[in-house]
């Protein structure tokens, strides 16, 4: 299989972790996407950088695709939306961005996770999953999250998928209009070393 059409949506990419699939996000996916985002903007937004008048539009939503498209195409990152296992049901996404191969081989995580679907473990398992996926999959050695002092539920739940709080970062991240100093966490796998990706390896 080619490389580009691994890393198309199509392609059938999967990842299961603890009650939920993840899978790039797909056009057909805007209704629900909109409308949890909607009914999660006042409990997403002091988290998240400040959202674009358009930004639940079905034109911003095919901008954002045609981003993630890009940055499969050349590895850059690997957008996923979060569905429940039991019904289907979207419950959030995370990402891996800025990925960085030659000596650093490393990325970085973030997510989110819509008001109705809090503290469920549906997050701390997809966070979980895509961290194997970067470790067993694209062969990375380390993944990095920072997330604002005061988001306790954010940090719990990096401490619980095996990130480490590595130190404090100033002004690290422009969020809702203003740059926050943020917590930075790390992990590093713990699997032998690979010279390239697998990407025949299912997760």
């Amino acid at each position: 299989m080619a490389l580009l059409d691994w890393m198309a949506p199509e392609s059938g990419l999967r990842i299961e972790g603890d009650g939920v699939r993840l899978r790039p996000p797909r056009a057909a996916d805007f209704a629900e996407w909109r409308d949890l985002r909607s009914r999660s903007r006042e409990f997403l937004q002091p988290w998240e950088p400040t959202w674009p008048v358009d930004d639940l539009s079905r034109a911003a939503f095919r901008r954002r695709l045609a981003a993630y498209a890009r940055d499969r195409e050349v590895g850059a990152a690997y957008p996923f939306f979060v569905f429940r296992a039991s019904d289907g049901a979207l419950t959030g996404g995370v990402t891996l961005s800025n990925v960085r191969r030659g000596v650093a081989q490393m990325a970085s995580v973030g997510y989110w996770c819509g008001q109705p679907f809090t503290r469920r473990g549906y997050t701390l398992a997809a966070v979980k999953a895509v961290a194997q996926f970067a470790f067993r999959t694209l062969a990375l050695h380390r993944l990095e999250a920072a997330c604002l002092p005061h988001n306790t539920p954010s940090r719990t739940l990096l401490n619980k998928a095996g990130f480490e709080e590595e130190g404090h970062a100033k002004a690290y991240l422009k969020i809702n209009g203003v740059w926050r100093d943020h917590v930075l966490f790390g992990m590093v796998s713990t699997l032998p070393a690979r010279d390239e990706p697998d990407f025949g390896v299912s997760v």
